[in-house]
């Protein structure tokens, strides 16, 4: 856990999000990717303002792998934490500063599904140009299962 909380971030939701982002650059620095050469960082907000950090952790027999998302994921829950409102992702390959949006695959949408409102959890991507885009999660996951279905 980074030990930064919303409250220390900035005051306005937009200035909070791009600390958030900034919180995934840093991460991504962490990356274990020497096989697809792709670094990718994630920074979980919980809803009372902790954030997780996390970065893709790659394996040679490549199934266990573990994608930023899941890693910031896994380590708040880990440490009992339920309740999230936003991600910020930063990805691109790992031997250039080149960023492009980078959104979350399809197993850590539904890790998100899991512990996030689809109608209110947001999902920050960025680019090197300082492009920012929000989606929510309903947005990248149009009628998830979770546990509603159950």
């Amino acid at each position: 856990m980074s030990g930064r909380s919303e409250n220390e971030m900035s005051g306005r939701p937009e200035e909070k999000l791009y600390s958030l982002y900034k919180e995934a650059l840093e991460a991504r620095k962490r990356s274990y990717s020497p096989y697809s050469r792709f670094a990718v960082g994630a920074a979980l907000l919980t809803e009372e303002g902790k954030v997780y950090t996390g970065c893709n952790i790659e394996n040679a027999a490549y199934g266990p792998s573990n994608c930023a998302e899941r890693t910031a994921f896994f380590k708040a829950v880990s440490e009992g934490e339920r309740r999230f409102s936003a991600i910020a992702i930063a990805g691109g390959p790992a031997d250039s500063g080149e960023l492009s949006f980078c959104p979350p695959c399809g197993v850590c949408r539904q890790v998100m599904q899991e512990f996030c409102d689809p109608e209110t959890f947001r999902i920050v991507l960025g680019n090197s140009k300082g492009e920012r885009k929000t989606y929510l999660l309903k947005e990248l996951l149009p009628l998830g299962f979770g546990p509603d279905q159950l």
